[in-house]
């Protein structure tokens, strides 16, 4: 099953560190970024939970929770959990699902035997509050991800279904951003960018970012 960006994400139910979850239900009307780690006690999967739990602030900020997931036993999740807060130093503070028979990673198309067919390769997927795939970022199994990205994708989302804008190359919050092309009105766009616009081309017109002060 391939998933593109726009599907519903696809609901089920897992057994998880925090208990039993239907998908659905437990992410309620915040976004989720739902992930993938090829296997428990593995040094990258180790950094990127740590990291993570670290990132509990920043994702609460912006309406967001993590969910995890891996083919292996829940009792093997909850052995390693010690693990990662022993050498990591943050406490974990998200659900990892257990998925040892792999009906999960199947369905969310985490599996891809050219890479190892026994276990996950690094899969993101950022989900909205009406349960829509908004991104998807595939990693091999060998490269930790770059949260920071993950996080400026997610703001970028977030603004971009507030505003007529779009994000330029290497955007960052605060930084400025691209009014919409289709839109032409000129008073529309006095009134929906009070601060200003910068037209350097007519399909190319830069504005502050219209949620910052």
């Amino acid at each position: 099953m391939s998933l593109l960006i726009g599907d519903v994400a696809p609901d089920f139910e897992a057994e998880t560190t925090e208990g039993r979850i239907r998908f659905h239900d437990w992410a309620g009307k915040d976004w989720v970024i739902f992930f993938s780690h090829p296997a428990d006690f593995t040094p990258v999967c180790t950094t990127e939970l740590g990291y993570t739990a670290k990132l509990k602030g920043e994702l609460s900020r912006r309406g967001t929770k993590a969910l995890v997931i891996s083919v292996d036993t829940l009792e093997s999740h909850r052995a390693w959990i010690g693990d990662i807060e022993e050498t990591q130093g943050a406490a974990v503070n998200f659900p990892i699902i257990a998925d040892p028979e792999k009906k999960i990673a199947t369905l969310y198309n985490m599996i891809h035997p050219g890479a190892d067919a026994k276990v996950t390769v690094r899969a993101v997927y950022i989900v909205d509050p009406d349960k829509k795939i908004r991104a998807s970022i595939i990693y091999p199994p060998s490269t930790g991800r770059n949260f920071d990205e993950i996080l400026r994708l997610l703001d970028s989302l977030q603004l971009t279904d507030g505003y007529k804008v779009a994000t330029p190359v290497n955007w960052k919050d605060g930084e400025d951003v691209i009014i919409a092309p289709s839109l032409q009105d000129f008073a529309e766009m006095q009134r929906l960018f009070p601060k200003g616009y910068k037209t350097v081309k007519p399909y190319l017109r830069l504005t502050p970012q219209p949620n910052k002060a």
